[in-house]
């Protein structure tokens, strides 16, 4: 089994060791410094935001975030929520971030299990899928037959095709074994979190890239990703928000997908810094090393 990141540092190697996989961007030869979001306003009609490093931490509303959102809105801004949390549907999606004092409505959310759901039936059709998700997931807003493979793994064997929604339950057995079903019987795999990890209270999570890239390495089998930093999620943005990419901000905490994806899309970009990925960390060495460039970077949203 590959050895996952523990921090920020592996992390970020693990993502430039994948690189060639993820999109090109040309980037600003250099970051604006700001103080937050605020100072950032005037640049932008709009923020497309992460969640995880710039909304919340785990299940904690970062301080003054809620407040910055509403200072937004009060501006004229429009605002969109774009998450690679794929195992929460639009619903669930909004319900969390009211829980944390927040007021995106269903239109303003955009979740990665959208983007892959609305393109599923295009990779397969008909498919019975074979689903590594989390022990809530129930599958209801999915346009397919979706079928619980963490709880019966003989389902990576027979389904038609396979669905990484998270890696919550996925076991070292558990990826073994996904990676000799499809060392036997290749078939689609659509990842609708290409996340590597997440940062949560107590230090960063394995997420489903982190799998999925490791299975390619290994059977060279080619996968359908659907989420930050590839493009499907931008345009599902920018058709709901109806501007020009230019006048938008991708607001994230990492460099390799939020940044990267957001260049890609044409849009500006916005790091947040003291909240996330980098949190207690110089940033300047990753930006040289990696040369993915934020248009601006802030500590704090």
């Amino acid at each position: 089994m590959f050895d996952a990141p523990t921090s920020t540092k592996s992390a970020f190697e693990r993502y430039e060791a994948v690189r060639a996989r993820l999109p090109q961007a040309s980037f600003p030869a250099q970051s604006q410094y700001l103080a937050n979001l605020s100072d950032v306003a005037d640049h932008f009609d709009g923020f497309v935001l992460d969640a995880f490093g710039v909304l919340n931490v785990g299940q904690t509303a970062i301080p003054g975030a809620v407040e910055r959102m509403s200072e937004l809105r009060n501006r004229g801004k429009k605002l969109a929520v774009l998450s690679n949390a794929a195992s929460y549907t639009r619903a669930g999606a909004r319900a969390k971030y009211q829980r944390l004092g927040f007021d995106f409505s269903d239109e303003e959310i955009i979740t990665s299990r959208d983007v892959a759901a609305a393109r599923m039936n295009a990779i397969a059709p008909g498919a019975v899928w074979a689903a590594l998700c989390d022990a809530s997931d129930d599958f209801h807003d999915l346009p397919a037959t979706v079928v619980d493979a963490a709880s019966d793994p003989d389902l990576l064997d027979s389904a038609d095709a396979i669905l990484f929604l998270s890696s919550h339950r996925i076991s070292p057995d558990l990826h073994e074994r996904l990676v000799a079903a499809m060392e036997s019987n290749p078939r689609p795999i659509v990842v609708a979190n290409p996340d590597l990890t997440a940062p949560f209270e107590d230090g960063l999570s394995r997420e489903p890239g982190l799998f999925s890239h490791d299975l390619i390495d290994r059977t060279g089998h080619t996968l359908h990703w659907f989420g930050k930093p590839f493009a499907e999620g931008y345009q599902d943005v920018l058709s709901r928000l109806e501007l020009p990419p230019e006048s938008l901000a991708m607001v994230g905490d990492t460099l390799h997908t939020d940044v990267l994806g957001g260049r890609a899309a044409g849009m500006g970009t916005v790091l947040i810094t003291d909240h996330g990925l980098f949190a207690g960390h110089d940033l300047e060495p990753f930006i040289a090393q990696s040369g993915i460039v934020p248009d601006f970077v802030v500590p704090t949203p």
